[in-house]
Order: C-alpha cells, then sequence, then structure tokens
C-alpha cells in the first residue's frame, strides 16, 4: 500500500514513556516524498484541533498513545473512511491488546503502516462514542484518582487501586432496561463491553467481540480475589456470583444515586443514567496478518 498523506497523533504524557524515539521510528519508515502532519495533545481543545486537521484527506492516521488517544481521534474523524494505525504507548492499550497488535514499537508500527485492516464496532454512550469497556462504579473511581494522581502507568493505577478499594461507594443498585426486558441488580461495577479484556490482560468478556455488532454489560456483583485471579489467566468461564453478562445492542442504566463513569479509560462524571447503542463497523484499524 502507497501511504502519500499521513497525520500522527501523539500524546506526550499517556503511559510513562517519551513518545520522540517513536517519532523518530515512523519517520524512518516513511518515504522521504511523503506527506506527514504531526499533532500532539495538550488537552486544551484536542477535539476541535484534531477535527481542523480532518477538513484534509488522509491516507492513515497513525496514534501514539492509549485507548483514551484512540477514542479522541475517533470522534474527530467524524466518519471519515481513513484507516488509524495504532502503537501502544497509554497506561492502558486494552484496544491494542485485543487487536493483537504488537507492543515492541518497531513492530507496531510495521502494522499500523500495513495493508492489513479490520472494521470494528463502536458504542455510544450518552451521546459519546466508546471503542473498547466502559464503566460505572469502582473502576471509573480508580480512573478519577489515578487522573488527580501525581505517577502515570502502570504503577500510577497500582498506586490509587488500594485506598480506591476502601473508598468507593459501592454497592450500587443498577436498573438495566433493554428492549423486552427491564432487571434490577446489585453490585460494584457495571460495564459496557466491546472486547474482551482491559488494558491489564485481564478477560472479563470471554464471550465479547469487536465487530460481532453486539456488546455486553457487565454487573460484577462483589470483589472476588479467586474470580480476579481467573480473568488474569485467561479463564473462559466467570462465575455468575462474580459477574452477570447481558448481550444487547441497545441499553438504558440507571442507578438510585449519581456513580462515577468512564469510557475508554476516561474519567467522565458521576451520572445516575447512561443510555448506550451499538455503532456497527464503525472504524477501520491496520492489524497484522
Amino acid at each position: 500500500m502507497q501511504i502519500m498523506k499521513l497525520l500522527l497523533v501523539i500524546n506526550p504524557i499517556s503511559g510513562d514513556q517519551d513518545k520522540e524515539p517513536f517519532v523518530k521510528k515512523i519517520k524512518d519508515h516513511v518515504n522521504s516524498q511523503d506527506e506527514l502532519d504531526i499533532f500532539r495533545t495538550n488537552g486544551e481543545n484536542d477535539l476541535e484541533q484534531l477535527r481542523e486537521y480532518f477538513r484534509k484527506k488522509y491516507d492513515r492516521v497513525l496514534v501514539i498513545g492509549g485507548d483514551g488517544t484512540v477514542k479522541l481521534v475517533a470522534e474527530a474523524m467524524d466518519d471519515s473512511p481513513v484507516s488509524i494505525g495504532i502503537i501502544p504507548a497509554g497506561s492502558a492499550n486494552g484496544l491494542a491488546s485485543d487487536l493483537g497488535l504488537p507492543e515492541s514499537p518497531e513492530d507496531a508500527i510495521t502494522v499500523a503502516l500495513g495493508s492489513e485492516t479490520r472494521k470494528i464496532d463502536g458504542v455510544y454512550l450518552n451521546g459519546e462514542l466508546g471503542l473498547h469497556i466502559s464503566d460505572l462504579g469502582l473502576n471509573a473511581e480508580l480512573i478519577k484518582e489515578y487522573e488527580n494522581g501525581f505517577f502515570r502507568g502502570k504503577l500510577g493505577y497500582a498506586l490509587n487501586s488500594i485506598p480506591t478499594l476502601f473508598q468507593s461507594e459501592g454497592p450500587y443498585d443498577f436498573t438495566i432496561q433493554t428492549k423486552n426486558r427491564t432487571r434490577k441488580i446489585r453490585g460494584i461495577m457495571l460495564a459496557f463491553a466491546n472486547s474482551k479484556k482491559f488494558g491489564t490482560g485481564a478477560v472479563v468478556n470471554p464471550d465479547g467481540k469487536i465487530d460481532d455488532g453486539i456488546f455486553e454489560i457487565l454487573v460484577f456483583k462483589k470483589l472476588d480475589f479467586i474470580e480476579i485471579i481467573k480473568t488474569l489467566q485467561h479463564t473462559e468461564q466467570l462465575s455468575r456470583d462474580f459477574v452477570e453478562i447481558i448481550p444487547v445492542k441497545e441499553v438504558r442504566v440507571t442507578t438510585t444515586k449519581p456513580v462515577d463513569f468512564q469510557v475508554d479509560g476516561e474519567y467522565c462524571q458521576a451520572v445516575s443514567e447512561v443510555r448506550a447503542r451499538i455503532a456497527p463497523q464503525k472504524l477501520e484499524i491496520a492489524v497484522g496478518k
């Protein structure tokens, strides 16, 4: 595939690593006559600035960052047909992991510039696009603490996990309304899962597929360390006493009080209602053979 116009989007603070070596490697891969635009996020009007970039026609968009950075690019594209190449470099790289993308920057760049692509679904949550896993409750509380903390990367998550467990306001009462049924389930967390696993590698949605036209509601009922270990061992079956899984295309979830909410690793706010619906074949991602 001859790529002539590239947009490189970099999140300088994602994860805990210098991104400039990535940029050098990409420049080494790109032909000198090709056009390469570079945009670095800074947290101020990133979405609006990126939308201006997409007034141009690109052959490929490369993303150096984590799930939240990919989500930002997807929102800015506004149904543009250009495909995305992901170089995983975030605190959480769950989407890249689910797609089987290489962790090595050199290999990831090769795949990101390659011709093999795959279309994946998205999920709109209160009008906001999610690609991977979003949730209400415990994990969103952890992400809120992480974003307010000093340390980045997995160390930051680890340092914030213990106080979050003790300070959590859960369990919560969730009301789940689908087309044919309304259910009330109590739990410490409710996830909207478009794929199998978190960025940590924990498999929380064993039957999840990122391109099957549905997503799953996961209600985690309690902390169970044996079941948590099973998710890290990629066990295919989890106890219903630990998590209940409900496949849906559209859902309305309400709570009796506002609960912390995150989308693809980015904290939003505390909410008492989430309306979610599938967006089939939303994005095209470069993947390995």
